[in-house]
């Protein structure tokens, strides 16, 4: 019995750390059946952020179909090198490469969204601020020590931290919050849009089937509806002469 328990508390750990990571992310309007914005979201992750994050689970041909792309624009605007429309959506870094540059392998980011939620892949990618300790001279709020620069970096601008009082005497300060010291080219709300569209299209390709599996869900329950009410009446009809 002591194994078990201690098992099932060990399961539930990393659920517990998932929890405290989330507790200050930001909401993001999630909308799977907006084509256009699963478009751009493809289109600045391909040029932002497959040179070093793969899509292993998903082909160019299904992301191009479920997308309205054609032939055409994903052979010009969305496959590099001489990678075939049937193929994986898979980069050239090898993981020795990015141990040696990163000193973490960049993860494939196929089911990120599912692993964190699209709240932390949108709040993590405006949470970048200047810290001239890291390699990259970056820190991240909602993943602090993070090996990643920050690619978006040109586009949103320099964010500095907000020093807060440590909660209790002789503890470290807090971060109370980000400030932008320095504009990037894109507005603070064209950078907010930007992230959703990454973002929509992480979750999209986390699941590819939710749009097909939700409508054929409704069909389901009215099947199942209908089968109850028949077995009912059915049950009704057999017992009506039983006292």
């Amino acid at each position: 019995m002591r194994s078990l328990i201690l098992a099932t508390l060990l399961s539930l750990a990393p659920m517990a750390l998932l929890a405290s990571e989330t507790a200050h992310l930001q909401h993001v309007n999630i909308d799977l059946r907006d084509q256009a914005s699963l478009q751009r979201g493809a289109k600045y992750f391909m040029n932002y952020c497959f040179g070093c994050h793969s899509l292993k689970y998903v082909r160019y041909n299904r992301l191009a179909k479920d997308l309205g792309i054609d032939e055409v624009t994903l052979r010009q605007n969305l496959i590099f090198g001489d990678a075939k429309t049937g193929d994986l959506i898979i980069n050239s870094m090898r993981d020795e490469d990015g141990l040696k540059w990163f000193g973490v392998v960049p993860p494939d980011l196929t089911l990120e969204t599912r692993l964190r939620s699209p709240d932390w892949v949108y709040t993590y990618l405006k949470s970048f601020y200047i810290d001239e300790k890291r390699p990259y001279g970056v820190n991240n709020l909602v993943f602090p020590l993070v090996g990643m620069p920050h690619v978006l970096g040109d586009l949103q601008g320099r964010q500095e931290a907000i020093i807060g009082p440590p909660p209790t005497p002789g503890a470290e300060p807090v971060i109370k919050g980000l400030k932008l010291v320095k504009a990037g080219e894109l507005s603070p709300k064209e950078y907010d849009a930007m992230v959703r569209d990454i973002t929509n299209f992480l979750t999209y390709v986390g699941e590819p089937i939710k749009l097909e599996r939700e409508r054929l869900g409704r069909y389901v329950l009215l099947f199942l509806g209908f089968l109850f009410i028949l077995t009912y009446l059915l049950k009704k009809e057999y017992w009506k002469d039983v006292h």
